[in-house]
């Protein structure tokens, strides 16, 4: 059976996850995005455990160090965004946090054709940042915070999947997420509202939107993708985000992030049509 192609996989991710954070913002008058942070990593853990049933016997303790620190990027990297969500519009909180993947595509590349796309996916960026001069200052910073995230989710997400056979290291990277980011539900009144059985069953479906789909997709991908083109291609990530924005819960566009959005799609169609940056699968 062929292997599906590796920019269809982060394509897929892509849609997925901004689909499962329209959902997620959609409750916050409900929840604390933290219960939703929370909430959606115990279904990814609780699926992933159960469907792919891990093994860490025989790993070598470098094997087990980028395991857990994959596991820390992916639980910081959802509490921050979830954080800036709260604050910020979608895709405005996307955009600013895509600078974590851009600056990992400018460190990694080493041509001029990159960099070219590199630099339209920037133009977008900036236009999406500027457009709104009233935004609020902490969700900017928890943005930036996810964004560098990011950028390590992304080298580590790439190493887990060479180390580690199919989801196994997911798998254990998400349950490392979890358990992380739990004292956080410590904090003020992060729980309150958490229990509704319509929480429960909505932030089930967030976990499987925004986790369980999006996360597989990518660490499978990782493993034949470069980290530098790959994070050429998330600069898909804030049109796909502020097109959730709209169609889930309203958050509209101007003409000139429509423009941005614009800008970032050629960026990611050039980026795929450079078919040789594409390395030759790795066997599992």
């Amino acid at each position: 059976m062929p292997r599906p192609s590796p920019i269809v996989l982060v394509l897929v991710g892509i849609a997925s996850v901004q689909l499962g954070a329209g959902v997620a913002k959609s409750l916050f008058d409900d929840v604390s995005p933290t219960a939703l942070v929370w909430l959606r990593l115990a279904t990814s853990s609780l699926i992933l455990v159960v469907w792919v049933r891990p093994r860490l016997g025989g790993r070598s303790r470098t094997d087990l160090l980028v395991l857990l620190g994959f596991g820390a990027s992916l639980g910081l990297m959802n509490l921050a965004i979830y954080q800036s969500f709260a604050r910020i519009p979608l895709g405005i909180a996307v955009t600013i946090e895509f600078i974590g993947p851009l600056t990992l595509a400018v460190v990694g590349s080493r041509r001029a054709r990159d960099l070219a796309w590199v630099g339209l996916a920037a133009v977008g960026v900036a236009l999406l940042g500027v457009e709104r001069a009233d935004l609020d200052l902490v969700g900017v910073l928890w943005a930036l915070f996810a964004g560098a995230c990011w950028a390590s989710y992304i080298l580590l997400s790439g190493a887990t999947g060479r180390r580690f056979a199919g989801l196994d290291g997911l798998a254990v990277a998400s349950v490392v997420a979890l358990l992380l980011i739990s004292p956080f539900l410590l904090v003020g009144d992060a729980t309150d509202g958490m229990l509704d059985g319509r929480i429960l069953l909505i932030g089930a479906a967030v976990g499987l939107l925004s986790s369980v789909i999006p996360y597989s997709c990518e660490l499978v991908a990782l493993r034949s993708l470069r980290a530098a083109v790959f994070g050429i291609l998330m600069s898909l990530e804030p049109a796909a985000a502020a097109l959730a924005g709209i169609l889930v819960i309203g958050e509209t566009l101007t003409a000139l992030q429509w423009l941005a959005v614009a800008c970032v799609i050629a960026a990611s169609i050039g980026a795929t049509r450079q078919r040789e940056t594409i390395a030759e699968p790795v066997p599992d």
